[in-house]
This record gives structure tokens, sequence and C-alpha cells, in this order.
């Protein structure tokens, strides 16, 4: 069996293709960011984002010690993403990836919160291609995790399964409150 992280990327390298948009919401420590960079190539963009400077400067140097040039780097939250979005990129976007919770070695008082994820998951999921994914590995086992989770797990139920396919993916029998995907999936 995969790990999650491993679980998570496969998720999208089954569906990016070279050449595409894709989005890294969290950026943190830049791995996701260089993981998608590689995935859709030189021709690709990643847009990733994150609220602390520091992530952004992690992710930056990471990029560079790795020749990638194919990343725009934004201090916001994802929950302004879509202020980042041209209309052409409508229903274009391959996928995109969020690591929820706080930024390992760093401040755990700043973490990402519901509001800001579901906002940023229905923007995402209006640029979205068909066939395109939207990637949450949920880290919960810190003060308001639980929240967050509650409140995605509540929304990205609700989603119209005409629309999309919802999967969750963990392992159950670990301990300290294992991190778990959810993958929603645009038909």
């Amino acid at each position: 069996m995969k790990s999650i992280l491993k679980y998570s990327h496969h998720l999208l390298e089954e569906i990016v293709k070279p050449g595409e948009t894709v989005i890294d919401a969290t950026c943190g420590n830049g791995n996701d960011t260089l993981f998608l960079s590689k995935l859709v190539g030189e021709q690709g963009e990643v847009l990733a984002f994150d609220i602390q400077e520091q992530a952004i400067d992690h992710t930056d140097q990471l990029l560079m010690e790795n020749n990638c040039t194919n990343v725009s780097l934004v201090l916001d939250s994802h929950a302004n993403l879509e202020n980042y979005l041209s209309a052409d990129l409508e229903g274009k976007i391959g996928g995109a990836i969020f690591n929820l919770g706080y930024l390992p070695k760093s401040d755990k008082s700043i973490i990402t919160k519901g509001n800001s994820t579901i906002a940023a998951i229905h923007a995402i999921l209006k640029y979205l291609k068909p066939n395109g994914r939207i990637i949450l590995v949920v880290y919960y086992g810190h003060e308001g995790g639980d929240v967050e989770r509650n409140d995605i797990m509540k929304h990205v139920i609700s989603l119209d399964q005409k629309k999309y396919s919802v999967l969750q993916y963990g392992f159950i029998n670990q301990k300290n409150n294992p991190p778990f995907i959810i993958a929603i999936h645009k038909k």
C-alpha cells in the first residue's frame, strides 16, 4: 500500500498532463510544488500559495536547487486564489493539492482553517478540467485540526455525486490522528 503522501501524488500523476496548469494551495516546504513542477514540465505552470513568508522562501530555495522555473509563488491565502486565475483557465486546471494543518518546524498556531480551505475548493472546482482532481491531505492532530476536518468533511459530502466523486483514503490502525486523503474528482 502507498503512504498518504505517495498516494496523493499517484492520484495526481494519473490525471495531470504535461503543459497543464496546476495548484499547490499550501506550498509549505515545497515538496508538492517541486513534484507538480516536474509533473507538468517546462511548458506547464504551477501556482503555489502560502500565507507564511518562511514557506515561500523554503519553496523558492528548493525550486532553485532543482532548476524549476515554471512556478509562480504567491504569498497569500489559498482562499484568495481565484484572484490569481485568469478567465481563460476556466475548465483547464489539471489538479490541485492541499496539505492541511501547520507548516512543519514552525509556529503551530498558524494553521489552515475550514472556511478558507472550502473557499479555495469552491474556486478550484470552477476552474478544474473534466476528470481533474483536488487532493487534500488532512492533518488534524493539532489544536483546531478537528474543526477544520469536520467542516471540510461536511462540505465534500454535500458535493453533487452527479458532478463529483469524492474518495477518502487513510490508515485506520494508526494512533495519534493519522493524516488521511480526500480526493475530489470532477466528472
